[in-house]
């Protein structure tokens, strides 16, 4: 199945983000009007740092692929379409691609006055070659 079933893959990953990720990962901006909603795609392997959302939170909204969330001091849940994370505001966390397959989530932000994204330490290799 391809990525951008539902919604356009959209460009690289513009700089501003680029730098938060492990690998190659595409961003589709859906809407910025009152919620920000962008159509992430991971390739696999991709995965992002680890981040804070301060005030808002965010939702993740699996539409194809296989990835993992993890929140930390938890174990990486596994994630496939139809799956919704829902992630409160201040869950240290971070989320990407199975080694073997693409994934798509949407990404939703959570308005909130004063919301603001903390990007963090990569997710090492050594920790994320432990999932299965």
């Amino acid at each position: 199945m391809e990525s951008d079933v539902l919604f356009k893959k959209g460009e690289p990953m513009p700089e501003t983000f680029a730098k938060y990720f492990t690998g190659n990962a595409f961003l589709e901006m859906l809407t910025t009007d009152g919620v920000s909603i962008g159509n992430v795609t991971f390739e696999p392997s991709c995965r992002n740092n680890w981040h804070i959302h301060h005030k808002g939170g965010q939702i993740l909204l699996v539409t194809n692929g296989r990835g993992w969330y993890q929140a930390e001091g938890e174990p990486a849940r596994e994630l496939k379409p139809g799956d919704v994370v829902n992630i409160p505001p201040e869950v240290k966390h971070w989320h990407g691609a199975a080694k073997d397959s693409l994934f798509t989530h949407l990404a939703v932000e959570v308005p909130a006055e004063g919301s603001s994204n903390e990007w963090l330490e990569p997710v090492t290799d050594e920790e994320y070659n432990k999932l299965p």
